[in-house]
């Protein structure tokens, strides 16, 4: 994902309408109790505050309300602190436990402020955030904007504690500012007592889809069914599912909807509500290989996201649930995060079948094949094989076509307003990019290649297997077209180690622009000693102004130092030969150190200090 700065959403571009009915419990939200090893809960009772003050202390009955003047984010119920216009305090907290044996803890709330105040320059009206003594931020009517924004904290230090959550809102004599909260949790995930070996698992995970479309496509609904194998030696109690796309809407509204589940028990929904975990019939041992199958419903949101429509074109990026990774850590349940990417996955193989209008058109990860459907409809069959992630689009595309040089074909997809001249130029850039970063990292091995060019994604541009979206941007689609290679092709935990994809695919698309960062590293001026490329997406999405500077700047400025370092014939071919040693595997920052020191004579160690690459 190319970052570009964060727009705030409106309340009502996550407006989502529920499909059929479907049940799934929901993790309770009583405090867990201290284990050896972390069973992923959320850990904050009535964080929606549908059930009024229960678990709750406020400073007054009118703080939990559902009354006129604003609105919850999810629900009828929300937390309004302060909106009087005089001198005033309120506070808002609850008692949370976090369990020792939870190596990842994450707060997450939803924030509205709005405020008569008029300043661009004086905090006035101020909410704290803290957990125990900490402070974890202080908001005022500087931040206020027209929707909810949410945020998101790493408090896994608290791991083994019972502490206060705390809100405290302090408005001084007059003109209001309103703090409003919803939809507050915890979420716990985990073990710091490993498995009894590091092996990532399930294994060669295999999808099958059918889904058909309303009229739009923006609903989609049928089944999934994913076959998996055990690779470790610890046998497989559970497994979990991903519904990523969930954050896009309430645990009462859920986007992708799950329901009529084979071959294990649905057990809680955890992490926002996009973690679902299946019980398995009988424990599952190293080289055996299940099946589970599930009703699934789609509902796309309005916006040009990721995941959303923009007029009569939706984008439907990481809407297919897919298996979560069990590896030496233990299960990876981080959450969804907006500001990069959560989506650590194993290459899989997809066969989707999308039955959808004919009037609309349907590019998608892997190479499709279109037949006759019933009347006016087509069935868009996509198969991809060693692929992290299905992604697909629906609407009345522009499409224009093209075979670069090496011989990959190459579709554009314009929405509305995209000139032709633009259209081909992103051709043009496709076809290099493509060819440029096989040259130098290894041919391209997803068939074709997909782009859709919208210029109202606020993001810039995203990637997936042989899928794109992006702006109209040469440099913006060079980088997606190079995370083919560097997530795709190489993978890597992207919540944990966002470096390991975005620095890489920024300094692949500066090569590819012959631009070679010189003197780039001059510039870098650490925030504080906290800080570095290395941090996980929770860091980032606490520090989010920095993570576009440090991950993608200063990342891909330690790469052009470290070929400085090597040379220029060692860094391509310790890249090359990494590509290849990794390729459909997953990535490591101490596996990269440890290759790029085998490629040279020179010890590393101040280089990776000076540069901050820790791990």
């Amino acid at each position: 994902m190319r970052s570009t700065p964060h727009k705030a959403f409106t309340a009502g571009v996550f407006a989502v309408a529920a499909l059929a009915a479907v049940s799934l419990p929901v993790t309770p939200a009583a405090a867990a109790p201290v284990a050896a090893a972390c069973a992923p809960a959320q850990v904050v009772a009535n964080g929606g505050f549908e059930s009024g003050t229960s678990s709750w202390t406020p400073s007054s009955t009118s703080v939990i309300t559902s009354r006129t003047g604003q609105s919850a984010h999810g629900g009828t119920s929300f937390a309004w602190l302060d909106g009087v216009g005089s001198t005033h305090t309120d506070t808002l907290s609850q008692s949370v436990t976090i369990p020792s044996g939870c190596s990842r803890a994450t707060l997450t709330f939803w924030l509205h402020i709005d405020t008569a105040e008029t300043t661009s320059s004086t905090a006035y009206d101020k909410l704290t955030a803290k957990i125990g003594s900490t402070t974890l931020a202080t908001y005022s009517n500087l931040n206020k904007a027209s929707g909810y924004v949410q945020k998101s904290f790493d408090v896994s230090a608290f791991a083994g504690q019972t502490v206060s959550l705390a809100f405290s809102a302090a408005e001084d004599s007059s003109l209001q500012t309103s703090f409003v909260l919803d939809d507050i949790a915890l979420d716990t995930s985990g073990d710091t007592t490993p498995p009894a070996d590091s092996v990532r698992t399930p294994a060669a995970p295999s999808y099958d889809v059918s889904l058909s479309s309303n009229a739009s496509g923006t609903v989609w609904t049928g089944h999934e069914s994913t076959t998996f194998t055990n690779a470790s030696a610890t046998p497989l109690t559970e497994v979990y599912l991903r519904l990523w796309d969930n954050y896009h809407g309430t645990c009462s509204a859920m986007p992708i909807a799950v329901s009529n589940i084979t071959g294990g028990t649905a057990g809680a929904l955890s992490v926002g509500c996009t973690a679902l975990q299946i019980a398995l019939p009988t424990p599952l041992a190293q080289g055996q290989s299940t099946s589970i199958g599930f009703d699934l419903g789609i509902t796309v949101p309005s916006g040009a996201d990721r995941f959303g429509y923009d007029g009569a074109f939706s984008m439907i990026g990481n809407a297919l649930p897919v298996l979560a990774v069990k590896d030496g850590s233990g299960w990876h349940l981080d959450p969804y995060t907006n500001n990069g990417e959560s989506f650590y996955s194993l290459a899989a193989d997809f066969k989707v079948t999308l039955d959808h209008p004919t009037s609309l058109s349907v590019p998608a990860t892997g190479t499709s094949v279109d037949t006759p459907g019933t009347s006016g409809r087509t069935v868009t069959t996509a198969t991809a094989s060693k692929v992290r992630d299905f992604a697909w689009a629906a609407g009345p595309f522009t499409k224009i076509s093209g075979t670069s040089t090496a011989g990959t074909p190459i579709n554009i997809y314009s929405v509305t307003g995209i000139s032709s001249a633009n259209a081909q130029s992103m051709l043009t850039t496709a076809k290099t990019a493509v060819d440029t970063h096989a040259g130098r990292f290894g041919a391209y091995p997803y068939g074709e290649l997909d782009a859709v060019i919208d210029n109202n994604f606020w993001f810039g541009g995203m990637e997936y297997p042989g899928f794109v979206l992006d702006l109209v941007s040469t440099t913006a689609l060079t980088h997606e077209i190079g995370h083919q290679w560097f997530y795709g092709i190489v993978g890597d935990d992207e919540y944990n180690n966002p470096w390991l994809d975005e620095a890489f695919t920024d300094y692949a698309t500066d090569l590819a622009r012959g631009l070679t960062g010189t003197n780039c590293w001059n510039s870098v001026s650490w925030a504080s000693s906290a800080e570095n490329i290395t941090n996980s997406m929770a860091y980032w999405d606490a520090h989010s102004s920095r993570y576009s500077t440090v991950v993608y700047g200063y990342g891909k400025c330690a790469l052009h130092d470290l070929r400085r370092v090597l040379g220029d014939t060692a860094m391509a071919k310790l890249l090359k030969d990494y590509a290849t040693s990794h390729w459909n595997g997953v990535s490591t920052t101490a596996e990269f150190k440890a290759a790029a020191q085998a490629a040279t004579t020179t010890d590393l160690t101040s280089f990776w200090t000076t540069h901050r690459i820790i791990g």
